[in-house]
């Protein structure tokens, strides 16, 4: 069984997505965070279920989708690290996952 490690970039992403969803709608904020969690705890036994990006077909990463986001990360080992979430209509700036995981090494 994996171990998902969040990173503290992840986090953040989560909390500011969470934080915006929350001004209209509290309760659809705290419902998000925790379909994210659930999401990614499947992870410990399924590292390899989510997909690889469209964006990025030939990487080491894959992505989860929970709406309206999706969650990047990447299995090493026992490990699974949440390295990015992001609102699925924006554009991958390829270059903040990288430097994420470089983070995790």
């Amino acid at each position: 069984m994996a171990q998902i490690r969040w990173t503290e970039p992840a986090l953040i992403d989560l909390n500011a997505i969470a934080e915006h969803i929350a001004i209209d709608k509290p309760n659809a904020a705290k419902r998000f965070v925790q379909n994210v969690f659930a999401a990614t705890d499947r992870l410990e036994q399924f590292p390899n279920s989510g997909r690889k990006p469209p964006e990025l077909k030939k990487s080491r990463y894959r992505e989860i989708l929970v709406a309206p986001c999706r969650i990047f990360y990447r299995s090493e080992k026992e490990n699974v690290y949440i390295l990015y979430i992001m609102r699925g209509e924006a554009l991958l700036r390829k270059f903040l996952l990288d430097a994420r995981a470089k983070e995790t090494t």
